[in-house]
């Protein structure tokens, strides 16, 4: 039997463990805290007043959200009525005012049970996201304008994905105990503000939030039940099931596995079944739809169909993406099982949800909201962090301007094909520059900031600190000696070791 490491090495075991400071590790958070007085000193009393971390950063996540809802006051105003370009030249957009009548909310008419009138015959987002829309639409007043009421619904909505905001903000500070503030680059990340209320996505990323701390606190029915639910809004959170599904086949962890797989097969059926036996054909629209819908804005698909003016079929770009999606399982499952150490869960959530956006066949601004909690979880370094954003709100203003370009007519106002296709390309190239920084980590993780503070997997539950029972090529060597770090190590989730490096 392995040595276990000692409380002088590694404070994993501690129930109250001593929080890691990012402006004491982290340059650009040292720098950024001179705003707000400069870093924190040895004498600071962390934890003894009612300005909790998790506090600090649910009311700054409020309060940019909050920014992000003034941002779109231009379009509150009039741009969503009037006009068609204005909305765009402002970037201020959003489908919740346009879908309010669009699909048949203002008319009382039921999702997925009464057809629609116009070429959408049914209600194309998924059953739980069809129930938000659909509560949000009761709590909306029928009387005045349909303008007003529009107006309504928006800010109705806005309220309920601000209390998803929340529980975004709280359960990423409480997912990494150790690391509670990197919760704050959630609550101030800019693109989180901007696309916050484009459209319903946050329900599934607050859902998968709160199952990835779920997962943490070593709950995998809650778990399951959490990414059923996430998966019944949207379409996405049930690929993290695959990384958990390698981490615990390296670690052994079976039994986990499957109670996390059934509770999520569980709670899909629980909320698809009666929409689906009751009203099949409306139930079935959102999956129809995503088959039948062609190449479409922010793809790398579309910069290849303009540039070379060859039209990519909605079956040739389904089959594109499966095969590419398909590679990037392959190289993930690769690097589970062969890195030198157990990647954190987190890293490997964040890489194949990132390798969708990246092959799939349209890409809207607010997806970057699937990946802004998982990024955080896997790199909470505030420059590649800072990066990647800068790479999304460049993307953010591109689309509109280019919609803005295609809807003026001669005037021209915007950004042209040419600036639209650069901008899909910052949006790549950022999201594999952040994916390159996380595999880098996972293969030389004494890089790995979240493990050169002395943890392993906090966020991994029963996969934090447990051996592994089944590795491949490099990971069954016995480890290289590391480079020189400052700060506790553990060895935990290598072959064969379970004790702390000196």
């Amino acid at each position: 039997m392995c040595d276990m490491p000692s409380a002088d090495t590694t404070r994993v075991s501690v129930d109250e463990p001593e929080p890691v400071q990012p402006t004491k590790e982290d340059g650009v958070a040292a720098s950024g805290s001179e705003l707000i007085g400069g870093p924190i000193g040895r004498r600071a009393l962390l934890g003894t007043s009612w300005w909790t971390p998790v506090r600090v950063v649910a009311l700054v996540a409020i309060g940019m959200f909050a920014l992000g809802m003034v941002q779109k006051l231009p379009c509150y105003d009039g741009a969503w009525f009037f006009g068609v370009s204005s909305q765009y030249t402002h970037a201020c957009y959003s489908d919740i005012p346009h879908l309010y009548q669009g699909r048949g909310f203002a008319d009382g008419l039921v999702p997925y049970f009464d057809k629609l009138p116009g070429d959408m015959q049914y209600l194309e987002y998924p059953v739980l996201t069809g129930v938000f829309m659909e509560v949000a639409s009761w709590l909306t007043p029928g009387s005045g304008s349909i303008q007003h009421q529009e107006q309504w619904y928006w800010m109705v909505n806005a309220g309920m994905l601000m209390v998803c905001t929340a529980v975004i903000a709280v359960c990423t500070v409480r997912t990494q105990r150790r690391r509670p503030w990197d919760g704050l680059l959630v609550a101030l990340a800019p693109a989180f503000a901007l696309t916050a209320t484009i459209n319903w996505d946050l329900l599934a990323v607050a859902l998968l939030a709160a199952a990835l701390l779920m997962w943490s606190r070593r709950r995998p029915l809650a778990f399951g039940v959490l990414v059923g639910l996430a998966t019944a809004a949207k379409f996405y959170p049930f690929l993290v099931l695959g990384p958990l599904f390698v981490l615990c086949w390296r670690a052994g962890k079976w039994r986990e596995f499957g109670t996390a797989l059934l509770g999520a097969v569980g709670a899909w059926l629980v909320v698809n079944l009666p929409v689906m036996f009751l009203a099949p054909e409306g139930w079935a629209k959102f999956y129809s739809f995503s088959r039948e819908r062609g190449v479409d804005f922010g793809s790398i698909f579309l910069i290849l169909s303009q540039r070379f003016d060859i039209q990519i079929t909605a079956e040739a770009a389904n089959t594109s993406a499966m095969i590419m999606m398909v590679l990037a399982c392959g190289g993930i499952a690769a690097l589970a099982f062969t890195a030198p150490r157990r990647p954190r869960l987190a890293q490997l959530a964040f890489l194949i949800v990132a390798a969708f956006i990246l092959t799939n066949k349209v890409y809207s601004p607010q997806y970057v909201l699937w990946l802004i909690p998982l990024a955080v979880l896997a790199r909470p370094r505030w420059r590649d962090f800072l990066i990647w954003q800068a790479c999304e709100v460049a993307y953010f203003l591109g689309i509109w301007m280019y919609l803005a370009y295609t809807t003026s007519g001669d005037a021209h106002k915007g950004l042209p094909t040419e600036g639209y296709q650069l901008a899909i390309v910052v949006h790549l190239l950022g999201t594999l520059y952040l994916c390159a920084v996380v595999v880098r980590d996972v293969y030389l993780p004494e890089r790995d900031v979240v493990r050169r503070a002395g943890d392993d997997d906090p966020a991994g539950g029963v996969l934090d600190g447990a051996e592994d029972v089944f590795v491949l090529g490099v990971a069954a060597r016995p480890p290289r000696p590391a480079a020189h770090l400052e700060g506790p190590q553990v060895e935990w989730g290598s072959h064969g070791t379970g004790g702390s490096s000196p």
